[in-house]
């Protein structure tokens, strides 16, 4: 317990109060029914928040969209993760047998709801001021490190599709015959002559195969 509690003041930067509110959010699902889950939903949201304030603040110039893809990449299960690893969170992850054995405590989903759970314990703990300041503290070189407003790639890949979409409408639609004609028409010149020859009708002499190909 006073190994657990020394290990959240130095990370969160908090003492906690209610030190099971912060086993619960370290303790996974595979453990039982008093899992991090309902932290997590609550430490979402409280993410979720700050960093869109924190956005609104910093870049005071940038319109909605560009914030929005700031924000997208930010609060992201990949970002959560990474900050998870960075705070040695793993270690500390409670897991059933099983879940252990498959690594969980090292995946990008569970290391990133577990950050998020935290957030939300450390809300119920110690209040916004208290979820608001860890927040800004350990987001800090991801904000900063953004030049341009980053293009998140499902964004991008949404982008894309809605453009081929556009030119798809805007292309002329050819009738079925012209379509064919010009088909046709194609594939004959890239048909070599020999091929073209054997549709012609048999004639009385032998063809000769090799003045054909010249």
């Amino acid at each position: 317990m006073s190994e657990l509690r020394g290990f959240l003041r130095q990370t969160l930067g908090h003492d906690p109060k209610d030190l099971s509110l912060f086993e619960r959010a370290l303790t996974h699902s595979s453990l039982g029914k008093d899992s991090y889950e309902r932290l997590e939903f609550l430490g979402d949201r409280v993410v979720g928040l700050v960093i869109a304030r924190w956005l609104y603040e910093r870049f005071e110039k940038e319109p909605e969209g560009k914030l929005s893809r700031r924000y997208n990449v930010l609060v992201s299960r990949e970002t959560c993760a990474e900050i998870g690893r960075e705070l040695g969170l793993g270690e500390w992850i409670k897991l059933g047998k099983q879940a252990r054995e498959d690594g969980a405590n090292r995946s990008d989903n569970v290391v990133g709801d577990v950050v998020e759970a935290l957030i939300g314990a450390l809300l119920l703990d110690g209040g916004l001021d208290t979820a608001d300041a860890f927040i800004r503290r350990t987001w800090a070189p991801y904000v900063e490190s953004q030049g341009k407003a980053p293009k998140h790639p499902k964004s991008a890949l949404q982008e894309l599709a809605a453009s081929m979409k556009s030119r798809a409408r805007a292309a002329p639609i050819m009738p079925p015959a012209s379509r064919c004609r010009s088909q046709s028409g194609t594939l004959a010149k890239r048909l070599p002559k020999a091929r073209a020859s054997k549709r012609r009708k048999p004639q009385p002499q032998p063809l000769c195969w090799s003045n054909c190909n010249e």
